[in-house]
């Protein structure tokens, strides 16, 4: 038990490093979350002229991202 702790502790400083780098990857997990099945499908659905399946399909894409980095955040007690 002791040594999960250790490890799920260790996990969390390697990957909230510091400050600036939790920050980071914060708001890189919002912006996949919440930009990414908006903002992106909209720019390359009419800016870049794809495909609607390739927008809709990226747009999924980037939000699973988003929402894994945040859990990962979660899970190694970095936030929260």
């Amino acid at each position: 038990m002791t040594e999960k702790k250790e490890k799920s502790e260790k996990a969390a400083k390697l990957l909230a490093g510091s400050r600036f780098k939790l920050t980071f990857l914060v708001l890189l997990g919002a912006f996949l979350t919440f930009a990414g099945p908006t903002y992106m499908v909209y720019l390359l659905l009419n800016v870049l002229e794809l495909n609607y399946a390739v927008s809709i399909l990226s747009g999924l894409i980037l939000f699973i991202i988003g929402l894994a980095l945040i859990l990962r955040l979660i899970k190694n007690k970095a936030l929260g």
